[in-house]
């Protein structure tokens, strides 16, 4: 199918009903314009930045003390504008906004155990522990830490530390206790919140030694809350410093006492990978975290009051963030812990079908995987309200765009997003306006001027470079942790170009404006000095269906750099010489002779960390001898073995 013939198109009375066209409706009257496709309002937004922010704001309903006059001081500095600066409000009340009957969230174990809170009982059961935490002396800027799975007891003690101003930060139960140390051990929070276990396919895995563990770790900690998730009365006489949820909790608070704080206050703090050194503590703000989001689920996402959002993640990735926020626009959300193809494949695709989701939301491997399981949704499930499914992680492949319009819905906007943990937010993502075109992410989000620069720091079209933004957006974050010169925060995005955010992705705008991401800048390959994304050669790789997953590295080989790609193969197939042919054959075929591999290589695993995404970088770091610093940030550290000495890299 030619590139530029759409696969799915908005109808004129979608577009019409849309919170977008609402949106520009209402910027068009405020302001006496005559906008008129998303063209027209994205260029608005990135000319008239304040204006564009202070109508989300209004828009979006946010629930505040005070606006103030002013919505954007010192513009001109990327990294030290201010938004909305006399502003104070909180980002929990604005999460808790709609106190009613209706349903706010749905936790799901993956063994079937399902919990439902309305909006009106959810605000309850936060009153309770956030009284509990006042009482206990937690105050604004206080580190408030949850070791949680994907559940209700997580997001309910995220709402009550962040009511009260504290400033909250996870990491999910399967990261080991290096891997926590590095994170918690920075920030040194006052309370941790954790479980005493969790399921993952079919297994129980209790939690209670590693508490105690990290619990000794951490000098400044006055109290662990663990909370009943494996057990109904679990034994917590070994953790020091340790009570149960319910005997936490104040069962008679009714009502919050919402902090009301400036803008800037800082509100989570979440980490990078951490694959090559201690991971990076990143601040966001309460109100550029909320401002974004609404941004992203009203006019991007279309989310009302009708939807029941799902979105597959743990809370140690920032898509857990990105649902959360999804009650500030008042929709029901569905929190599953859990492995997605437990007990069998089609594990999810049953929960979209029970709980009736209307926005699915999961991984580019997820679909890839599915293609794989031979799942046909469409045919097997009843999902009259699915209207979106949304995926990121990696660049989703143009066959995976196939699969969805073929197996799961027809009618229905794909919406390949990209953002990250840095922003807590989407550089581009969907837009309900427009076509969805094959390997293609939609539109570039409002309010952010994403441009693509070549090398020479000139802005491209059509042409493959560096992802960038030119100006201030309030999801930006506040720092770094412990930065206190802000030299490490201005190294890690402004280094590359003077006051510009690049933010290490490797990019393309369309002919169709929208845009593709070719993978991450630091993991391109470049042989002969010609750039080439990893992407490219994973959607090939891809086609062929022996191939379960691969991981493409350059490798330094004689004043060069090689292509070579590791290949796990699905169970019952071996990588031989012919295997190897039809694979360079079909990357030859579809992209050109510089991007076919060198060496093709069996593996029986490929590293990956616990959020899912290959290890690109740890694997060529292996492979060149040298050592990778923080093997506790992946989920399978010991498939890094596999890399060591490989005897086919030494010819």
């Amino acid at each position: 199918m030619p590139v530029n013939q759409p696969l799915w198109q908005p109808s004129p009375s979608s577009i019409a009903a849309s919170p977008l066209a609402a949106f520009m409706q209402q910027v068009n009257e405020g302001y006496q314009l005559q906008l008129t496709s998303y063209e027209d309002l994205f260029q608005w937004s990135n000319t008239h930045s304040a204006e564009f922010w202070s109508e989300i704001w209004d828009f979006g309903g946010v629930v505040a003390a005070e606006q103030g006059s002013q919505a954007l001081v010192d513009a001109h500095k990327m990294s030290g504008a201010r938004w909305f600066p006399e502003a104070r409000l909180n980002f929990a009340q604005n999460l808790l906004k709609f106190r009613d009957d209706r349903p706010a969230i749905i936790s799901l174990h993956e063994n079937g155990q399902r919990i439902s809170l309305t909006h009106a009982q959810l605000y309850d059961q936060v009153a309770q522990i956030s009284a509990a935490l006042q009482k206990a002396g937690v105050k604004p800027g206080d580190r408030v830490a949850g070791f949680v799975p994907n559940c209700h007891y997580a997001l309910i003690a995220m709402l009550a530390a962040t009511s009260l101003g504290a400033i909250w930060s996870s990491c999910s139960p399967d990261f080991g206790f290096n891997g926590v140390l590095d994170r918690f051990g920075q920030i040194q929070p006052k309370f941790l919140f954790a479980t005493d276990g969790y399921l993952y396919n079919g297994k129980r895995i209790n939690s209670l030694p590693l508490v105690a563990e990290i619990v000794e770790s951490l000098d400044a900690l006055q109290e662990v809350v663990v909370f009943p998730y494996l057990e109904t009365h679990p034994d917590i006489s070994g953790i020091n410093k340790s009570i149960l949820w319910d005997d936490f909790r104040i069962a008679d608070a009714k009502e919050i006492d919402f902090a009301q704080l400036p803008f800037d206050h800082p509100i989570y703090i979440m980490y990078s990978s951490g694959t090559t050194g201690e991971p990076k503590c990143i601040v966001h703000s309460a109100g550029g975290t909320l401002l974004q989001h609404l941004k992203e689920h009203l006019l991007h996402t279309s989310l009302t009051r009708e939807d029941t959002l799902f979105y597959y993640t743990t809370c140690g990735w920032m898509m857990w963030n990105w649902l959360v926020s999804g009650l500030a626009a008042g929709a029901a959300l569905v929190l599953f812990d859990g492995s997605p193809f437990a007990p069998e494949p089609k594990a999810l695709w049953d929960m979209a079908e029970n709980e009736e989701v209307s926005v699915f939301g999961t991984s580019a491997k997820y679909i890839a995987a599915c293609e794989k399981a031979g799942l046909k949704p469409g045919t097997t499930h009843k999902l009259p309200k699915l209207r979106a499914i949304l995926s990121t992680g990696s660049p989703l492949s143009h066959e995976s765009f196939d699969y969805v319009y073929r197996e799961i819905k027809q009618d229905l906007l794909l919406a390949s997003i990209s953002g990250g943990t840095d922003i807590v937010s989407c550089f581009a993502l969907g837009c309900p306006i427009r076509p969805v075109y094959r390997g293609q992410l939609q539109a570039r989000g409002l309010g952010m001027d994403v441009q693509v620069f070549n090398d020479a720091g000139q802005p491209v079209l059509e042409e493959k470079g560096e992802l960038v933004c030119t100006q201030p957006f309030p999801s930006m974050p506040i720092g770094f942790w412990n930065d206190e010169d802000g030299s490490k925060y201005q190294a890690a995005y402004f280094d590359r170009f003077d006051n510009i955010w690049a933010h290490g992705d490797y990019a393309e705008i369309t002919a169709e404006d929208g845009m593709i991401i070719h993978g991450r800048s630091d993991a391109v390959l470049n042989p002969g000095g010609v750039r080439i994304g990893t992407a490219e050669i994973y959607r090939q790789v891809e086609k062929v269906e022996e191939v379960l997953e691969a991981l493409c590295i350059g490798q330094d080989w004689k004043d060069d750099v090689r292509v070579v790609l590791f290949v796990r193969m699905k169970e019952g197939f071996v990588l031989d010489d012919a295997m190897r042919k039809r694979l360079r054959d079909t990357i030859r075929s579809e992209t050109t002779p510089r991007h076919v591999p060198s060496k093709i290589i069996q593996v029986a695993d490929i590293p990956r960390t616990l959020s899912g995404k290959i290890v690109e970088l740890a694997v060529r770091e292996v492979v060149h001898g040298r050592p990778v610093k923080n093997q506790d940030a992946l989920a399978n550290p010991e498939a890094l073995e596999l890399f060591v000495d490989l005897p086919e890299l030494q010819s």
